[in-house]
């Protein structure tokens, strides 16, 4: 099994993903990298001889076993450069990861349409808003948000993400025993929960560090079709991914904002320099010439409807459920969601069955 070579290279903090790569395609085979000799590795050219000498003094300290073990035990899933099923699109770009560890239902995505969605972590009430407006359009679609699950504007489309049944994917800049930051422990569980898919390249162990996080980013742009910019200040992560896109070849979309917040300095500047104005949902899928597939059509052709009462019939389509079932997944209030569960049953298109459940007519 050729997975636990990859594993234990990329077990070692001091090598990189570039590195390892590298390894790969001059032996074509990663046990045969990793066994390599010393004069063997000496003939790759321009690879980086600290690292290589690193690599030799502690490759034969190393339990690859027992490495690999640690992952599993954390029911952690692998995926490796080598693997067919390796993002296409990730695959792309400079420096792919090595190993990209997962938890969730990565292959649930639709990976041919991810949007990657990035911002300011302390986002405004307008940019938080005007996202709401930008993803509510993609409600029930199979287009797939993908963000870094930091604070501020990664948290916000996360779970707009999952108020709207969208698949979501969190990139994460440390290993899986690190939950960072603590306060989104419990959207990292919702999307491990049949919504999507964690992702990092790191493995279990590393802690996130300063540096990771720009290091991250360039997954996050590298799994996405196109990135949408909501608040960048002028020196900002968001502003960082937003140049990584351009350098990937993909497309940049800016959501507008007030002229006085310093956090959308960076937004006008990148507008200025041709990054694509976006003030509502067609604005991205006419910038990535998407057509979008809704599984529940006749909801989101239904004028009648509101956008919560779309939410609602989203939730009971596949199968029915019970007041504190909808309103976990909707997160509407206990008042709003009784009078809409009224409403809907008025305009017939939902009713109440056995076990207080609702179900749709």
């Amino acid at each position: 099994m050729n997975k636990k070579y990859w594993v234990g290279l990329s077990s070692i903090e001091q090598l990189d993903s570039r590195f390892i790569i590298q390894l790969y395609e001059h032996f074509g085979d990663i046990e045969r990298a990793y066994n390599a000799s010393k004069s063997e590795l000496s003939d790759i050219e321009g690879l980086n001889i600290k690292k290589t000498e690193y690599f030799l003094d502690i490759r034969n300290k190393l339990n690859l076993d027992d490495i690999f073990e640690k992952v599993e035990k954390r029911d952690i899933k692998i995926l490796t450069f080598d693997d067919e099923r390796y993002p296409k699109l990730l695959k792309e770009i400079d420096n792919p990861p090595a190993v990209l560890y997962y938890k969730g239902d990565l292959f649930s995505c639709n990976l041919n349409k991810t949007l990657a969605v990035v911002g300011s972590r302390r986002a405004s009430f307008n940019g938080k808003e005007s996202l709401k407006k930008i993803i509510d359009g993609f409600c029930g679609t199979d287009i797939c948000i993908v963000s870094g699950l930091a604070t501020g504007i990664d948290t916000v489309s996360h779970q707009l993400a999952l108020e709207n049944n969208l698949k979501t994917i969190g990139v994460i800049a440390s290993g899986f025993d690190f939950v960072y930051p603590t306060s989104n422990k419990n959207l990292y569980e919702r999307i491990m929960d049949g919504n999507g898919a964690i992702v990092t390249e790191y493995y279990p162990t590393f802690e996130p560090l300063k540096f990771r996080f720009p290091q991250r980013n360039r997954i996050v742009s590298g799994l996405s079709y196109g990135t949408l910019v909501v608040e960048a200040a002028i020196k900002s992560g968001a502003l960082i991914t937003a140049n990584i896109t351009l350098d990937q070849g993909r497309e940049l979309m800016c959501i507008p904002g007030l002229i006085t917040n310093p956090n959308t300095e960076g937004i006008y500047k990148l507008l200025k320099t041709g990054a694509t104005m976006v003030t509502e949902s067609d604005d991205v899928l006419n910038a990535l010439g998407w057509e979008i597939i809704n599984e529940n059509k006749n909801f989101e052709e239904s004028d009648d409807l509101t956008i919560d009462e779309k939410k609602i019939l989203y939730t009971i389509n596949i199968e029915p459920k019970n007041f504190d079932e909808i309103q976990n997944e909707t997160k509407l209030s206990t008042d709003d969601l009784l009078v809409l569960l009224t409403t809907l049953e008025l305009k017939g298109k939902l009713k109440q069955i056995v076990g207080d459940r609702y179900s749709i007519i």
